[in-house]
């Protein structure tokens, strides 16, 4: 509960404890925002880190001349885009071991076809969308290699994935995160990102709700 409660106070108070990191490491920053990114996109452990918030956060940092708002988008870009392709592959090493018997109870084989068929038809939307939402961010490139969607596929769409996520909330923090109402509301800013990021799963529980 305290690791929890530390990194609530964290992602709420990114303004403050950003603001304390780049004072502290400098221009150390980046390598710390990469690292961080990278893991929640990259490590399926590691789905409670912040993604959008933070990436707003830089780059309102950003705009008033703390970080620099080009090497922001391109190294998050990239490790946004490595962690995916990490975990698309420990997907895609880890799959075929636990599925290898058709009839095992938990690990069916069929459903591992049929993830991979899944994949193969709406992969590509799938990659995309997952980039906006907490969670299923960190777990859809998983399921991805352990469906065996085609390689070439996925990287095409994790490249164009990452680099609209990333430009999105980097530059959304770069041009508005220092807006009056926005700075000095910045726990609610990131309150109202964090319910815009889970939306799409609200909307995808409603209509499934409505078509049954």
């Amino acid at each position: 509960m305290g690791i929890l409660k530390n990194l609530v106070d964290f992602v709420l108070h990114l303004d403050k404890n950003l603001s304390l990191i780049i004072q502290s490491f400098g221009a150390w920053t980046y390598f710390i925002l990469f690292l961080i990114i990278f893991a929640e996109t990259g490590l399926v452990v590691a789905p409670f880190l912040p993604g959008d918030s933070l990436l707003f956060a830089a780059g309102s940092f950003a705009a008033i001349g703390s970080l620099n708002v080009f090497w922001l988008f391109v190294l998050l870009s990239f490790a946004a885009i490595l962690g995916d392709t990490i975990n698309y592959s420990l997907g895609k090493f880890i799959g075929p071991k636990v599925f290898h018997e058709r009839k095992s109870r938990y690990f069916n084989k069929e459903h591992l076809e049929r993830t991979h068929r899944f994949y193969e038809k709406y992969g590509a939307k799938t990659i995309i969308l997952a980039r906006f939402v907490p969670v299923i961010r960190t777990f859809a490139p998983f399921v991805a290699g352990i469906g065996r969607m085609r390689y070439a596929k996925f990287l095409l769409y994790n490249i164009l994935g990452g680099l609209l996520w990333v430009a999105l909330f980097v530059f959304g923090g770069f041009y508005f995160g220092n807006i009056p109402l926005v700075k000095n509301n910045f726990t609610i800013a990131i309150l109202v990102i964090i319910f815009l990021s889970i939306m799409p799963i609200i909307v995808e529980i409603y209509r499934n709700y409505k078509k049954r």
